[in-house]
């Protein structure tokens, strides 16, 4: 399935603004007129794509939007997984990473603009889709998370492995996806650990019933890797024995509230 196979939508909701999370919505938006809700960035992308201003919702955290009569989305600020921390490929769900404390921000961009270097090893395609959608230091926009509210359950859905502690810490989703790639970032700090770690630590904060994981594919084969979820559900269990890890296939048509009733939050 691409962006130009969806036909009805109403609302799009967008987590961070690199081009892997934003583009494709411009095509969804144009062929059905569904709103897009995302940053500052997020919007002037849009706008720049041919979107017309009615259709994009600028939020940066603090919002609650009805989607519907009894349908709400309430923003919440977030995080980027710490993509300046890595050198080259991305490391495994496993795999422990330490150090790169209280690195000044200036070093960070000019770490992230040295990865270039390795990205110029992509294939022709993946370079040219690179080029097309540069974005260059305005980056992700300033990452959000999203709580939906339904009849049927709350949803919270994040798209990079980063938080802020004290934002997610009471939030106590029924279903939560979560992204699985990278580095991740808590508090601006990058995790001592693994990303298998990293993603228990974040599903503990919100105690959900099911967990989904999210960004966890070879999204850009040369610089990404398939997550092998193994480790995740290790350390999930070890966390969580009661929370549901659900890995449904792509296009699968999988319900997500009201199956996990026996498996009561701890």
């Amino acid at each position: 399935m691409t962006a130009d196979d969806i036909d009805a939508a109403d609302w799009i909701v967008i987590g961070h603004s690199h081009f892997d999370h934003l583009w494709g919505a411009e095509r969804i938006a144009l062929k059905t007129g569904a709103t897009i809700i995302g940053s500052y960035e997020t919007v002037r992308v849009m706008e720049a794509c041919g979107v017309p201003a009615k259709q994009l919702m600028a939020v940066s955290g603090g919002e609650r939007v009805r989607l519907s009569p009894d349908v709400f989305v309430s923003v919440y600020p977030s995080l980027h997984s710490c993509v300046w921390s890595q050198s080259g490929q991305m490391q495994g769900a496993d795999e422990v990473c330490l150090g790169d404390i209280g690195v000044a921000h200036q070093d960070r961009l000019a770490r992230f603009a040295s990865m270039r270097d390795f990205f110029a090893n992509l294939s022709p395609a993946a370079l040219a889709h690179l080029g097309a959608s540069s974005q260059d230091a305005k980056g992700d926009g300033g990452a959000l998370a999203y709580l939906f509210e339904t009849p049927e359950g709350t949803l919270l859905y994040k798209d990079t492995s980063g938080h802020w502690g004290g934002v997610l810490h009471d939030l106590r989703p029924d279903v939560a996806i979560l992204a699985a790639a990278g580095r991740g970032n808590i508090d601006g700090e990058p995790i001592q650990g693994s990303l298998a770690q990293y993603v228990a630590r974040e599903a503990f904060l919100l105690k959900p019933k099911r967990v989904l994981l999210g960004h966890h594919d070879n999204w850009l084969p040369g610089f990404s890797t398939p997550t092998d979820t193994k480790p995740i559900r290790a350390e999930l269990e070890r966390w969580l024995p009661r929370t549901e890890l659900l890995e449904p296939g792509y296009l699968a048509s999988t319900p997500i509230f009201g199956l996990a009733d026996s498996h009561p939050r701890s």
